[in-house]
C-alpha cells in the first residue's frame, strides 16, 4: 500500500502546492491537498483524531503550507497531527516561532546568528529611542507578524518612524525598529533549507525605487552562489528556528550575512524557475528518507519481538 501524504492549502492551485503534490505523487505517495479550515479536531481519552466533513484523516504525513493568515488554527491542525506520531514538515513550534519575528530574532540571538540590530516598540512615545539604538534613520520598520513584505517599511526620518509606530499600535499590530542596512538596499538572498542542508540559492532585487525584494511584490530573481559561511549560517538559522524546510532571508552587509527572516512555507516557483532545482523533489527525497527510517526501524522491532517470542519458546 502507498504511504499517504496530506498537504495542508488553502490554495490547491497555487505554484507551490501544485508541485510538491506532482513530486510526491512522482515518488510513490498517495497524496490529497486538504484545506485546514475544513479539518476538525475531536479530542478524546485515544488522543483525538481529526475529521474531513466527518471522514477522519488517517495518513503517515504532512506536509504543512500555512499561511499567516491562519496561523493559530493551522498551528493546532498541525499540532494534532503530531500528537498522532505523524510525519510533520514542518512541527508546529517551529512554524509558531518562524511567525513571530521579535522571537524569532531572539532565538537567532541566543544561537548566535548574526541579524540586524532589532528593537520593539510599546509604546509611540519610545519610537525616537528606538531609533537611535539601531543607527539612526533611514530604519526599517515592520510588524512582528506578516508576510510577503507586507507591513514592513522604510522610515526616512524620525517624524516619519513615529507616524508608522503609531498607525500599527493603533492596528493592535506589534511594531518593530529594525536597524537599515544601506550597502543591502533593495536586495536580498534566499536560501532553502531542506533537511539541514542548503539545497538553492537565489539573489531578490527589488523593482525601481522599492526597497522590498520580494518576489511577490515584483522583484526580479536570479540564482546566486553562496560561500561557505553563508551555507552555515542559513542552516543554523533553520535549526533554530526548528524548521526541516525553511526559506531563510540573507543580508550582505559590510560586517557580513545578517539573517532578516526565515519562512516555514517558502514559495518554490521564483526559485525553482531562477536556479533550475528541483525544491520540490528535494522535500520529497528528504521526506521519503524519514519514511523509509521510520519503517525500517518498525521493521526491526517485528524481528527483535519474532526473534524473543521464539526464544522464549525455545526455553520453555
Amino acid at each position: 500500500m502507498k504511504p499517504r501524504l496530506v498537504i495542508l492549502s488553502r490554495g490547491p492551485e497555487l505554484y507551490s502546492t501544485k508541485r510538491l503534490y506532482e513530486e510526491a505523487e512522482k515518488c510513490g505517495w498517495d497524496v490529497k491537498i486538504l484545506d485546514p479550515l475544513s479539518l476538525t479536531i475531536v479530542v478524546d481519552r485515544d488522543g483525538g483524531k481529526i475529521f474531513n466533513r466527518g471522514w477522519p484523516v488517517e495518513c503517515e504525513a504532512v506536509i504543512p503550507r500555512i499561511g499567516y493568515s491562519i496561523t493559530r488554527r493551522g498551528v493546532a491542525i498541525v499540532r494534532q497531527f503530531e500528537r498522532k506520531g505523524t510525519i510533520v514538515l514542518n512541527k508546529s513550534k517551529g512554524i509558531t516561532q518562524s511567525r513571530d519575528k521579535l522571537l524569532a530574532c531572539q532565538l537567532m540571538s541566543d544561537s548566535n546568528i548574526p541579524v540586524p540590530v532589532t528593537a520593539h516598540v510599546g509604546s509611540w512615545k519610545d519610537t525616537v529611542r528606538a531609533v537611535s539604538r539601531v543607527g539612526g534613520t533611514p530604519c526599517v520598520i515592520k510588524s512582528t507578524e506578516g508576510t510577503h513584505g507586507y507591513g514592513v517599511f522604510l522610515a526616512k526620518s524620525e517624524q516619519q518612524a513615529r507616524q508608522l509606530v503609531y498607525q500599527m499600535l493603533e492596528r493592535n499590530m506589534r511594531p518593530l525598529v529594525q536597524e537599515y542596512i544601506k550597502e543591502s538596499h533593495g536586495q536580498d538572498i534566499r536560501v532553502l533549507v531542506v533537511g539541514g542542508k542548503v539545497v538553492a540559492a537565489m539573489k531578490r532585487k527589488a523593482n525601481g525605487s522599492e526597497f522590498r525584494s520580494n518576489f511577490h511584490l515584483g522583484g526580479s530573481v536570479q540564482k546566486v552562489e553562496i560561500n561557505e559561511e553563508e551555507e552555515r549560517i542559513a542552516c543554523l538559522a533553520a535549526s533554530a528556528m526548528g524548521l526541516d524546510l525553511a526559506g531563510v532571508d540573507m543580508l550582505i552587509s559590510s560586517r557580513g550575512p545578517l539573517i532578516l527572516e526565515v519562512n516555514s512555507s517558502p514559495g518554490l516557483e521564483g526559485i525553482e524557475s531562477s536556479t533550475g532545482v528541483n525544491i520540490a523533489g528535494e522535500v520529497t527525497k528528504y521526506l521519503d528518507s524519514i519514511y523509509q527510517d521510520i519503517t525500517a526501524e518498525e521493521d526491526t522491532g517485528d524481528i527483535e519481538a519474532i526473534n524473543k517470542t521464539k526464544h522464549e519458546t525455545d526455553v520453555y
